[in-house]
């Protein structure tokens, strides 16, 4: 005579039940609207990543080096843009001023950055970009 073990069947049936029941819970307790949209990854594939660009010079349409791009950042509400950070002036990374372009001013070409109209003088008028602290 064989024998059925119910427990394990029934255990398996209620953790599946309240597995399938809370499907619509939320991590974090409140729902999220996401919008999608369709993106052409191949287009996008040929962009330029931000890790390569990280400590490109920058020069402008004399071919003079004028900075170091030292980051990017996307603003805190998105509506507002990203933000190429460059490094200017100073010497083995000492007396480095850290400004802060748009990024659509910059022409990237090969990873060659080129920021036109812009010369070392001008960028350092522009006030002093500091991180704020993690």
């Amino acid at each position: 005579m064989r024998r059925l073990h119910l427990k394990p069947l029934v255990a398996s049936a209620l953790l599946f039940g309240t597995l399938t029941g809370y499907g619509n819970a939320y991590a974090q307790g409140a729902p999220q609207a996401i919008t999608e949209k369709r993106t052409d990854v191949v287009q996008l594939a040929s962009g330029y990543r931000a890790s390569k660009l990280n400590g490109a010079d920058v020069y402008n349409r004399n071919k003079d080096t004028i900075g170091t791009l030292d980051d990017l950042i996307v603003s805190p509400s998105g509506d507002r843009g990203t933000y190429a950070i460059l490094s200017v002036g100073g010497f083995l990374g000492m007396g480095k001023h850290l400004v802060a372009v748009p990024f659509n001013d910059l022409q990237i070409n090969n990873r060659r950055v080129v920021l036109p109209d812009a010369t070392k003088k001008s960028l350092e008028a522009l006030p002093e970009f500091k991180y704020a602290p993690d």
